[in-house]
């Protein structure tokens, strides 16, 4: 049986951090699909193409990993896929509430739906997409938490040199 999870999340940007978890699914699963969620509410700084775009510059060293956007219920995406498992990582002990409420949930909508929490290495474990937004949003230099395409990403987005 092959075995193939999905990464959900927004990736607005795609951190260090996403790129170690999808690293380390890649060598647990047959196959990892990131599926870069529309994100409405979050309003996003790069738009869906921009982030699908990025996410896969990132992830092009692993054969087994694929790209792709999404805009509706994660169950039914899920299900669509016909995935094995969710892949969620956990940064701190605040995030597993969280996580362990939403699992449950999805499990209510979709009745095998399987979620693997997975934590990041710790030299990585600080790094969040909305402080490295911040970060680069006020000019500073967040090269050592994202890749080189998305540091010209934000220097473009944001109109700096």
């Amino acid at each position: 049986m092959r075995t193939r999870v999905i990464y959900p999340g927004t990736f607005d940007p795609i951190t260090n951090g996403h790129k170690d978890l999808v690293e380390r699914a890649a060598r647990l699963f047959d196959e990892v699909v990131v599926a870069i969620a529309v994100g409405h509410h979050k309003k996003p700084l790069f738009d869906l193409n921009e982030r699908v775009q990025l996410v896969e510059s990132a992830v092009a060293h692993l054969p087994n990993v694929s790209v792709c956007g999404f805009s509706q219920l994660l169950a039914k995406f899920v299900e669509e896929q016909q995935a094995t498992a969710v892949l969620r990582g956990l940064r701190a002990v605040s995030d597993f509430e969280y996580e362990f409420q939403l699992a449950n949930m999805n499990r209510q909508l979709l009745a095998d739906f399987e979620t693997v929490f997975l934590t990041p290495s710790e030299n990585l474990s600080y790094i969040s997409s909305t402080l490295v937004r911040e970060i680069a949003r006020l000019g500073g230099d967040v090269s050592k938490f994202v890749s080189p395409e998305v540091v010209v990403a934000f220097n473009k987005k944001f109109g700096f040199n």
